[in-house]
This record gives structure tokens, sequence and C-alpha cells, in this order.
């Protein structure tokens, strides 16, 4: 396979995956406020802590407002992140390989954003926004099913499957980050009502609400911060993510498990190890922040083998915002 084609497919789903995570985080905060006291811009700055870019929105908006948040999240083109800048760069991606992706990818994909980049968009975003972002995170899922039921799962797709695994691990990590280093700075609230409906916030931001009731019956910072991180199961937790990704890595390089061929299966293969043999228990007495942390640098550098050893590119945000 060229590494462009590869390096393609595997952004394309890398942004669609992307996309997906930031309109559920906006629809679990909306969910959110209905429960909590209403503060201005205590409940919408965490969203944008989760991307890491808080000096970008801080230097184009006054305040974190619902509006403004939701505009730099969603449609904000001078934004790499936003969840329209994310489509277009997938839809770009999968325009370059329409050869290799099926026909009703390419057709799901290129409606899913006409439909969004429409200039009534943001219009219903603001009058109906738990229906508009439920919209998208809807048609994110149809997509990972097209691929999954109308592509060949071979090389093309593992590289696919790796880059939203990769992603999803990411952004679990993230917001697990945020509830547990910034959201709730206050003593006095931990273990309260509002820390309980943040912790359930978390769960949901995950889509892991119901399968944690399934296995705990109480909600605890110890109990959520294990599921999400070390679930073997939960298939957006961020073990079960890095396992899958190993084995569609090892797929397409041809070589066993627990072997390693290049860079990224030694990245790969050491952390999915040291997930494998750690417990909440040495994750907490370290430091939750310093563990996710650390977790988010070595994906970026699982990311950054998976690029040089098999791309040698750089993705298509990325080149385009070097240019301006």
């Amino acid at each position: 396979m060229l590494s462009r084609v590869a390096n393609a497919i595997y952004w394309m789903c890398r942004y669609i995956e992307r996309a997906e995570n930031v309109a559920r985080f906006i629809s679990v905060n909306l969910n959110l406020l209905l429960d909590m006291p209403s503060e201005k811009g205590k409940h919408w700055e965490p969203l944008v802590m989760i991307t890491g870019d808080q000096e970008l929105f801080e230097k184009n908006y006054p305040d974190y407002t619902q509006a403004a948040v939701s505009r730099f999240l969603t449609f904000d083109r001078n934004y790499p992140n936003a969840i329209l800048t994310c489509l277009a760069a997938a839809r770009e991606n999968g325009r370059s390989i329409r050869e290799i992706i099926s026909s009703e990818m390419w057709e799901h994909l290129n409606t899913f954003y006409l439909e969004l980049a429409d200039n009534g968009s943001p219009d219903l975003a603001l009058a109906d926004p738990h229906r508009f972002f439920k919209i998208i995170q809807m048609r994110s899922h149809l997509f990972t099913g097209l691929m999954d039921s109308t592509m060949s799962h071979g090389e093309a797709w593992n590289f696919a499957r790796i880059g939203m695994m990769i992603e999803r691990a990411d952004k679990t990590s993230r917001i697990l980050d945020v509830k547990y280093f910034m959201l709730l700075p206050q003593a006095d609230l931990v273990n309260s009502p509002i820390d309980n409906i943040q912790w359930t916030a978390v769960l949901k931001s995950a889509s892991a609400f119901e399968m944690f009731r399934k296995e705990h019956h109480h909600i605890t910072p110890r109990n959520v911060a294990n599921f999400l991180i070390f679930d073997g199961q939960f298939p957006r937790s961020i073990r079960h993510c890095i396992a899958k990704a190993q084995i569609c890595l090892h797929r397409i390089d041809g070589s066993p498990l627990g072997s390693a061929n290049n860079t990224a299966e030694k990245r790969l293969g050491r952390l999915k190890a040291d997930l494998e043999y750690t417990d909440i228990d040495e994750v907490i007495a370290h430091g939750m922040h310093e563990f996710l942390d650390g977790l988010q640098t070595r994906l970026n550098q699982v990311d950054a083998a998976i690029g040089s050893t098999f791309f040698n590119l750089k993705p298509l945000i990325e080149a385009a915002t070097n240019e301006q």
C-alpha cells in the first residue's frame, strides 16, 4: 500500500473520531447544565480545557459562554480541532482515496460534511443544540459501521482502526484528566452531590455510564478512573483501545504479537504492557494527573512513530496550518 493512502485513511478516521468526541462532550455538557448551579463560564471552560487549546480560544473570544464555546468547537474554521474543520479534513482525505474506501463511506462522509457546512447549521445548533449534536454523533457512528460492514478488513481497514483507537484513547484520558486536575478544585465538594453529578457526566462523555453501572453499584472517583483506564472489555477504555491498536499494527506488519519490528510496535507494545501491569492504586499513589499527562505524551509518541514508520507525511490540518 502507498504511504499516501495509508496516511489518508489513518487521519480520515482520526478526524471522524475527534469530531464525534467533541460533539459528545458538548451534548453531555448541555445535559449537565440542567443539574448544576448556573455560574457564568464555569461549565463551558472545561470543554476547551479538554482540547488543551485555551490560549487560542482566549485570543479570539472574550468569555467562556455557551455560544462562544459551541462556535469555537463546532464551526470555527480557524481552529484545527473544530468539528467542521475535522470533517473537512476527513472529507479531503477520503476524496483522495475514493478507490480504497467503499462508495457508501464516501457518499456518507461527503453528505455529512456538506450538511454541517450549510449556512443554516449554526442556527440549528443554537435553536436545538441537543438534537444537533446528537445527529453528529449518530452520523459518526454510522460512518464507523459502514467502514466495518462495507470495507475489506485488510491493510487499509487496519490503519483506519489504529487511527480511531489512538484518538479514542487520547480523548478518554483528557476527560479524566480535566475532572481530576481542574474541574473540581474545592476540597469541600468532594463526594458531594455536585461531585457525583460531574463523575456521572465523565462516564457519559465516554458513553460509559450504563456499562459502568452493570459492574459497579456506586459511582466513586476510584471506580470511574479504573473503569475508563483499565477495563479490558469496554470499547472506550484506554487499555482496550491500546490493545486493539496493537493487534491492527501487527496485522499490517505481519509480525506476531509479543515481537517488535519497528519503533511504532515497540512504543505501542511498551504502553500496552505498562497498562497491563499497572493498577489504579499505583496510579493514584503516583498521581492521576501525572499518569494521564504521561499517557498523552506516550500516545503522541506512538502517533509520531506510526507516521515516521509508515507515512513520513504530515496530517492535512497541520500542513494547512503551517502554510497560513
